[in-house]
């Protein structure tokens, strides 16, 4: 038998229910409405077919109910362009061919060919066996597997793709959900990860928690600030995370990445030395 379900509480409604007490039988076209606010269809190509949608769900309303969900709609904004710093979030752009061919091949259940640019490496050609498609703060991953093994391929790094004529070895069913968060896992306890131990302002710290793959110690030290000891992917990314809180964090350990963020400030501090 499966794990038992959890029942919800007396009296508590479940998500989404006020909404539909609210709009009715408008509900739907609201869902759909909001719907088009988010702009995870642009990476898969379906921006278009979205908008024509939404355009057919409205048109097909009652008019006592039309400017009822539109008017709703637009006091609704899901994922703006920025957040309250005005950290601009830049969707990829992949031209529409290659996003075309993989739609086939996911849809159809064939496989598909992809030249791929992993990370620091050489473009090469492999042939994956499509499950999904997932998109993640503007970004778009495709869900595959290899001879047998999982694969996620970021679709920003594939340079050409084609849909072949055979047919794709995988499950008629797949829960996307789960599979991505066990990929998400898989990864993040994966790769060269190093452990690193952090003196951070208090007022930076969910800078440094939120760049971080998990938090193994963390305690405060006489003058207010936190000690903390966090997990990288890897080297370059524990740098980056360090560096970018400037003289609101400082690396104790390891001796690397002190003697790494070390020579680059003074590279910095050379570059913009007084000049002749």
């Amino acid at each position: 038998m499966g794990e038992p379900q959890c029942a919800r509480p007396r009296g508590v409604p479940s998500p989404g229910r006020g909404a539909a007490r609210t709009f009715g039988s408008d509900g739907a076209a609201l869902a759909l409405l909001v719907a088009g606010s988010r702009r995870g269809a642009q990476a898969f190509g379906l921006g278009s077919a979205l908008a024509s949608a939404m355009l057919k769900v409205v048109d097909a309303l009652p008019e006592s109910y039309r400017d009822t969900a539109a008017g709703a709609a637009q006091r609704l904004l899901v994922d703006p362009e920025t957040d309250l710093l005005s950290r601009l979030l830049v969707a990829e752009e992949v031209p529409d061919t290659i996003v075309a061919a993989v739609l086939r091949a996911v849809f159809t259940g064939h496989k598909l060919r992809i030249h791929y640019a992993a990370v620091d490496r050489t473009p090469k050609w492999r042939t994956v066996d499509p499950i999904g498609l997932v998109t993640v703060r503007e970004q778009g991953y495709l869900l595959a597997t290899r001879s047998g093994a999982d694969r996620t391929y970021r679709l920003s790094r594939i340079l050409a793709a084609e849909e072949l004529a055979e047919p794709a070895q995988r499950p008629e069913r797949v829960d996307l959900d789960w599979a991505w968060q066990e990929r998400s896992r898989r990864f993040r306890t994966g790769g060269d990860q190093v452990i690193v131990r952090v003196r951070v302002d208090p007022a930076r710290r969910e800078d440094l928690v939120g760049t971080a793959l998990a938090v193994l110690v963390e305690e405060a030290d006489a003058d207010g600030r936190l000690r903390l000891e966090v997990t990288f992917q890897d080297p370059r990314h524990a740098e980056w995370a360090v560096w970018q809180l400037g003289t609101n964090a400082e690396a104790l350990a390891p001796q690397w990445l002190r003697d790494s963020l070390r020579d680059r400030a003074a590279a910095i501090a050379t570059c913009y030395g007084v000049s002749s």
